[in-house]
């Protein structure tokens, strides 16, 4: 009886400690991206014979450094951990071991140096470039606006490329909700879907469209500069094949190139820092990618309610639906768009089905304020919690070649929640082709 009755206790004890485990777990996975604020020591900082601020201005969005292993995008001020500069750029996960920021403080105008922290993003995918954060912290009494980088504290400070320190000064928010697209390659041809993409954006509530341009077709330029004129889209010039082997594969396994698809992780870092003061949120999704809520009616009453629901989160996942452009309905074949090459997404309504052995890739909804280091389907490292927001709230429509390319339409879901936005998509398209003089 004694000896059952230890078993018993035994098997209860047994059951807690497995319990506490799983709720460790859970809370580990769940709270992930919650860390805790790092808070960066005073900096040491070092005048290189009483220069004064110099140098020449960086004209490029992507500046080589003479040992051609590192590569400055830009440098944001970053007041979250401590007053730091983080410099977004790429660099070889190897062979850059130290770097430099060599300060232009106000108001003396003279220049301090101070050693960084090279922090090479995990999401590298086996590529031997990778992006990363040159972290330095701004020495004291000093109020820099500009800052140059280099591989030693000693040096001229005419040779050194000078970079502005964007974010200085605080801003009101100017938009709700800014896209963020990275990177357009390849000659990009998709024409109609773009505008379509466009479009809907607008009428979901977004007032801006970043687009880290590296090529498109001449008629796509004719597009972009008309949603410029516009002043919905911005054009980041991002020449990254000018200086390293591109790939336009997402792992170094697949074709052993230098950066993986066209360096889109560096560039949507920079996107969240470039508006980090300007947008409430910012968009993380591909131009054949469109969020569709499905209870609400745009983005605004949608990331309201979410916000309401999750407090103090401020990383929002959606789940990735393939609507295959190879199956079509004849519904909205409309003559005037016939000739401009690309999809026409009214078309594509019938989404793959999930796998079971598949997890959905996701794209994100971020308040840029809470996100220190982000990848293309999740972040990695943010103040707070990431929610992944259920399917019957909202899923990102990809119209895009299949992946289940065997499966008959049978096998397809019908969903023709696109078509609730038809009658506006269509007034604006034709407007746009009317205008643009496509």
């Amino acid at each position: 009886m004694i000896h059952s009755g230890k078993k018993h206790i035994c098997t209860i004890v047994c059951a807690l400690i497995f319990g506490i485990i799983f709720i460790y777990s859970w809370k580990s996975h769940q709270l992930q991206n919650n860390i805790s604020r790092k808070i960066f020591p005073p900096a040491k900082a070092v005048t290189p014979g009483g220069q004064l601020c110099r140098g020449k201005p960086a004209q490029n969005t992507i500046t080589p450094l003479k040992d051609n292993r590192t590569f400055i995008i830009s440098p944001y001020f970053d007041d979250r951990e401590g007053k730091v500069t983080r410099v977004i750029g790429i660099v070889h996960h190897e062979d850059v071991k130290e770097l430099y920021c060599w300060f232009c403080c106000q108001p003396h105008n003279e220049i301090q140096v101070t050693s960084s922290e090279i922090d090479v993003h995990s999401d590298r995918f086996g590529f031997p470039y990778g992006a990363a954060d040159i972290v330095c912290v701004e020495p004291e009494n000093c109020d820099p606006t500009h800052v140059s980088i280099h591989q030693s504290p000693h040096g001229n400070i005419d040779q050194l490329p000078r970079f502005e320190i964007k974010n200085r000064k605080a801003e009101t928010f100017s938009v709700d909700f800014t896209v963020c697209i990275s990177a357009m390659f390849g000659n990009y041809n998709n024409v109609l879907q773009f505008i379509q993409s466009m479009e809907m954006y607008k009428i979901l509530g977004v007032q801006k469209v970043v687009v880290y341009k590296n090529s498109c077709s001449q008629l796509m330029e004719k597009v972009l500069k008309f949603y410029m004129k516009e002043g919905t889209v911005e054009i980041i010039p991002w020449p990254i094949n000018s200086y390293l082997k591109v790939s336009s594969k997402w792992h170094f396994s697949m074709d052993g190139t230098h950066i993986g698809y066209y360096g889109q992780i560096t560039a949507l870092n920079d996107c969240i820092y470039r508006n980090m003061q300007r947008s409430k949120f910012v968009v993380l999704n591909d131009a054949d990618e469109i969020i569709l809520p499905l209870k609400h009616p745009d983005w605004k009453t949608m990331m309201s309610s979410l916000q309401e629901q999750n407090p103090g989160t401020g990383i929002f996942l959606f789940e990735n639906h393939i609507f295959p452009e190879t199956i079509s309905t004849p519904v909205f074949n409309i003559s005037s768009w016939n000739t401009v090459p690309g999809v026409n997404i009214l078309q594509h309504v019938h989404r793959e089905p999930d796998r079971k052995e598949v997890i959905n890739p996701k794209k994100m909804i971020i308040d840029p304020r809470r996100v220190i280091q982000t990848s293309v389907h999740s972040v990695l490292r943010a103040y707070g919690t990431s929610v992944n927001v259920p399917m019957d709230v909202a899923l990102i429509y990809h119209c895009r070649v299949p992946l289940q390319g065997n499966l008959p339409k049978e096998s397809l879901i019908r969903d023709t929640s696109l078509w609730k936005y038809n009658s506006s998509l269509i007034m604006n398209v034709n407007k746009v082709l009317r205008q643009a003089v496509l």
